[in-house]
């Protein structure tokens, strides 16, 4: 089912928690707890695979001010020195999935991208230039 609202941004989040084998599941009842809607990220990434969280149709709830024309994906991990090699490279897959689907989309960020001030370290690498690395670029920008 398409989205109603153009997909213009790419957004990867960090869990900022250790790596103990929780699922998306765990962060949709974490959620809950917290009285919110649910897991907010469209995609969450484990140390080897890759869960769908809520439907990209859905506008997603993982950063303020971003949320209806972004999708956002996690990576469970304290941060890069924790993130696996295989995550890395689900990753990039997922987000090369993403853009091939999207061609609206004109940014693959980090959360302290749109958000430096409350998230300047999530998810702890720069986006940008790692997407750049690994040739995950919008179609606008080839």
């Amino acid at each position: 089912m398409p989205t109603n609202y153009p997909i213009e941004k790419l957004v990867i989040h960090g869990s900022a928690s250790p790596l103990r084998g929780d699922s998306a599941e765990d962060v949709h009842r974490w959620h809950l707890q917290n009285g919110w809607d649910g897991v907010g990220y469209h995609w969450l990434i484990s140390e080897s695979k890759c869960e769908a969280g809520r439907p990209e149709y859905w506008i997603g709830s993982h950063v303020r001010g971003h949320n209806t024309n972004s999708i956002g994906i996690m990576l469970f991990g304290t941060g890069p020195a924790e993130y696996t090699d295989e995550q890395m490279s689900i990753l990039a897959n997922k987000c090369r999935e993403i853009l091939a689907r999207h061609e609206t989309i004109t940014d693959v960020c980090g959360h302290s991208d749109l958000d430096p001030v409350n998230k300047p370290c999530c998810p702890g690498f720069d986006v940008r230039e790692w997407a750049k690395d690994n040739r995950i670029m919008p179609r606008n920008t080839l």
